[in-house]
């Protein structure tokens, strides 16, 4: 039976049962509930009330314990939104149907539920999701099946890292990756952060893993990772075809430390992408090979206007490839960014980054902060720049 033939059997079983029906869940006319209609009621009431809360901060939901939060976060992020059709524009587009429960021992069970829509006829799948369901006095509390999905993995502890492998890890890599993190959190004023790495074979692993058996989104996308950030601590789950860690990108870790460290909302991306040029190069790059090629490339142009380039319209890639970008203004800013650093220290630079997101036409923030630490403006940012690349060494 086709995928296609499954959801619209599925959907006119649906639609011509008679069913229980509650505020967001249909069930199934082929759902097999508990046998007890109070532990029933109360698992598909809680569900209700768990998927009720999943457009509010993760830790706000009261149907996930504490020690659960973390890899449930993950499968949370997934689910926001889910009931929008992009293409159509609608907001409620596909609704949630409860498709499968096994009871797992007295208390414990594995639920499966899916959100399906009909397009001219046609039903589509956005999505189908998997969660564990554990009964606690009055209700059931949800967590993503990570956990028990690599029970049978190995793990080992360096430093605040722990990593998660199913044969062999990198040990020497790691320890490397342990001590950049370390030093970036020295800078960042991070404490005591930990850091979950779960090491799958590809997207796929990682979606079946965290509890996401199918998604549109992710139609034919074959590596990524995921990541969520709870409690001080960060999980991240690669999919990039790297289970034993033999490697990591310090331009990626510069990111991935700098937003663990504060708000997406406050951080200014071009800063940030100069900070991570600086700091960890860009696509195995060294910032002094980066720096090298900008000099040949955009700083032999005499008639160059960096203000213009700073506030992005256009960007200017000097980079071998779409791909494999390089951006001039992430340069410049890497430029002050390193000014910065030298004479006022690394809070100042935090200062810097955490100016705020860059509107069209630039950041008004952006110039405050900037002159406040170094006394350029847009009134002399021109001749500035072109003094911070004639002093600069490659």
């Amino acid at each position: 039976m086709t995928l296609k033939t499954f959801l619209l059997s599925l959907l006119l079983s649906i639609s011509t049962s008679n069913f229980g029906q509650t505020k967001s869940l249909t069930l199934s006319a082929n759902l097999n509930l508990p046998k007890d209609s109070i532990v029933s009621n109360k698992l598909v009431k809680s569900l209700n009330d768990f998927l009720s809360l999943k457009e509010k901060s993760n830790k706000e939901n009261i149907f996930v314990e504490k020690d659960d939060l973390l890899e449930t976060s993950l499968l949370l992020d997934e689910i926001k939104k889910i009931e929008r059709n992009t293409k159509t524009k609608e907001d409620a587009f596909y609704k949630a149907y409860l498709t499968n429960i096994v009871q797992l021992d007295t208390n414990n069970f594995l639920v499966e539920f899916s959100y399906m829509g009909i397009n001219e006829k046609t039903p589509v799948l956005a999505a189908s999701f998997e969660v564990l369901a554990k009964q606690k006095g009055n209700k059931f509390y949800f967590s993503s099946p990570l956990k028990r999905n690599t029970v049978s993995w190995k793990s080992k502890k360096i430093g605040n890292c722990t990593f998660h492998f199913k044969n062999t890890l990198n040990s020497k890599v790691a320890s490397d990756y342990v001590k950049r993190v370390t030093l970036l959190d020295k800078k960042l004023k991070t404490a005591n952060a930990q850091i979950e790495w779960y090491g799958c074979r590809d997207f796929p692993d990682v979606l079946q893993n965290i509890g996401v058996d199918y998604k549109i989104d992710y139609n034919g996308k074959s590596t990524t990772n995921f990541s969520a950030n709870e409690n001080n601590t960060l999980i991240l789950v690669s999919g990039n075809g790297d289970e034993n860690f033999n490697s990591f990108d310090p331009h990626d870790l510069w990111h991935e430390r700098a937003r663990f460290a504060y708000s997406r909302d406050l951080i200014n991306k071009p800063v940030d992408e100069g900070c991570a040029y600086l700091y960890g190069g860009s696509w195995g790059i060294s910032w002094q090979e980066i720096l090298k090629t900008f000099k040949e490339k955009v700083a032999s142009n005499p008639k160059t206007d960096w203000l213009t380039l700073a506030l992005y319209t256009p960007q200017v890639n000097f980079g071998e490839s779409q791909q494999k970008h390089l951006m001039a203004d992430y340069v410049v800013n890497a430029l002050l960014v390193e000014k910065i650093e030298k004479e006022k220290g690394f809070s100042a630079v935090i200062e810097f980054l955490c100016s705020g997101k860059n509107k069209k036409g630039g950041s008004e923030n952006y110039f405050v902060v900037l002159e406040k630490l170094t006394g350029i403006n847009k009134d002399n940012f021109n001749a500035r720049i072109w003094e911070l690349i004639a002093e600069s060494k490659v």
